[in-house]
């Protein structure tokens, strides 16, 4: 279940890179739409992080120790 939600998150943080890219492409600077599909990812993946961390502080996700 901790793997589906991060792999979700990790979709909509690409979904919100595809967006942007794509209203860079289309609307040429005219509207805000690039530079709010960026914030959202920016604010997705930040957050992804803070859960990460947490999850790792409260027991709930573990290290694996991959190259020790």
């Amino acid at each position: 279940m901790k793997t589906l939600f991060v792999v979700a998150f990790l979709g909509l943080i690409l979904y919100n890179l595809g967006a942007g890219l794509y209203y860079m492409l289309v609307d040429h600077g005219s509207s805000k739409r690039t530079v709010n599909a960026l914030t959202k990812r920016i604010v997705l993946s930040v957050a992804l992080i803070v859960l990460v961390i947490i999850g790792m502080a409260t027991g709930l996700i573990e290290a694996h120790g991959v190259g020790v």
